[in-house]
């Protein structure tokens, strides 16, 4: 069987997250967007823990569910370099044996949803993989927090230690983290990190597993490819849509390339605003092969649906004339996931015209993108020429896409499932 699953998110408990981040809430939202599986975030925090207990259903070992969404026990802590780390927990006895052996290295274990500790990466895997507990890289490249912020290598962050997947982040994809050849061996995984339950944030990055039933064991074996089991997709953001793709001053977001940012010592000419390097940069920095795994599963380039809705009619994401048009969206066809990649665009055009003709747009790789760096999202822009023509015109149209230079040829969602358009 197939699951789509969302395995990095916070809790209510974490520092700038939503009030509405709840077990609750959760499966509600995971069902709309179309995930089967979640995790459940910050469950090292013995609050959450406690509303994890309250309110799902525990299926076996190391997984739960709730109104037919399971959940596996994930969380994300952050080591003595502030260096961000994902952990997939087997057990909730694991869990809180893991949350006693960490006290002594943490002041904020009991009360913050991602605790501080005063631990190595190589340490903390050590303590993960004596523990059976699954752990890899969160958001590997990004300028803050992040593995290759401080380290140059995995061997360098992690020592021998064994980790067992890596996470991407919302501004790189599979291709560019196979332009590192240390890499190859790993899983990615595509996760949202979401601080929100709704649905442009649950779920904009996701995992397609290939396992016989949804449960810790199955998604450990697809992690470490074992048995037959495996992640058949990873999907998320177009890379240029993410906060951090491009190297830009983090007050003004004005974009600079490497050779400039370096000339400017990292200060912004315009503003005086600390200039952050990009992923895309920090990617190209470190690239040491052109091969590509064999093995590598497809990555599918999204955007949530409702951003789609947004760019079409002009109004904000979270306004009511945006939630209605995708509630329709919903109502007829079941899932986000659904309208977004498996719908034909035929189906869709009879809810609404225009945001099909921008799906169309986004499966064939005919959006405009303008890439985000500094902390600012990128934006999407359909092409008037798109915008203008009818449905069964599309086919025809030719549209003149700029490509971003120094980063690999991605394929169109088309290529990669053969969806309908």
């Amino acid at each position: 069987m197939l699951v789509d699953a969302d395995l990095h998110l916070h809790s209510r408990y974490s520092k700038a997250v939503s009030k509405s981040m709840t077990i609750p809430n959760l499966a509600q939202n995971a069902r709309f967007k179309g995930l089967g599986l979640v995790g459940t975030g910050d469950i090292l925090n013995p609050r959450w823990e406690g509303e994890l207990l309250r309110y799902a259903k525990k299926v076996d070992e190391g997984t739960y569910e709730l109104n037919g969404v399971r959940f596996l026990l994930t969380t994300e802590v952050e080591d003595s370099r502030r260096v961000h780390h994902v952990l997939i927990f087997p057990s909730i006895e694991t869990v809180r044996e893991m949350r006693e052996l960490l006290r002594k290295y943490s002041n904020d274990i009991e009360t913050e949803g991602r605790p501080h500790l005063s631990l190595s990466a190589a340490e903390i895997a050590n303590l993960a993989n004596d523990l059976g507990v699954l752990i890899g890289p969160a958001h590997a490249f990004t300028p803050w927090t992040s593995l290759y912020k401080e380290y140059d290598s995995l061997k360098e962050a992690y020592g021998g230690a064994k980790i067992h997947f890596l996470e991407l982040g919302l501004s790189a994809d599979s291709e560019m983290a196979d332009m590192i050849k240390a890499h190859h061996r790993l899983t990615y995984l595509s996760n949202s990190d979401a601080h929100s339950p709704m649905p442009h944030r649950l779920g904009r990055e996701f995992n397609r597993f290939e396992v016989e039933e949804v449960t810790f064991e199955e998604i450990r074996k697809a992690i470490l490819r074992r048995g037959g089991r495996r992640i058949v997709l990873n999907a998320g953001l177009d890379p240029r849509l993410g906060k951090y793709h491009l190297t830009a001053c983090s007050r003004c977001y004005a974009h600079y390339s490497l050779g400039e940012a370096k000339a400017f010592k990292w200060k912004c000419p315009k503003c005086g605003g600390r200039i952050k390097k990009g992923v895309r940069d920090r990617i190209l920095e470190l690239a040491n092969t052109e091969e590509m795994p064999k093995d590598r599963p497809p990555y599918l380039r999204l955007a949530p649906l409702a951003e789609i809705i947004s760019m079409v009619i002009g109004k904000g994401v979270e306004t009511k004339a945006v939630r209605l048009i995708w509630e329709r969206f919903l109502r007829d066809f079941g899932s986000e996931i659904r309208v977004l990649v498996d719908v034909p665009v035929g189906e869709l055009a009879r809810v609404h015209e225009e945001v099909a003709k921008a799906i169309w747009a986004y499966r064939n790789g005919k959006l405009i993108v303008i890439p985000g760096g500094g902390g600012k999202y990128g934006e999407i822009r359909l092409p008037e020429e798109i915008r203008n023509a009818k449905i069964e015109e599309l086919e025809s149209v030719e549209v003149e896409i700029p490509e971003e230079t120094g980063r690999p040829r991605q394929r169109s969602i088309t290529d990669f499932l053969g969806v309908k358009r």
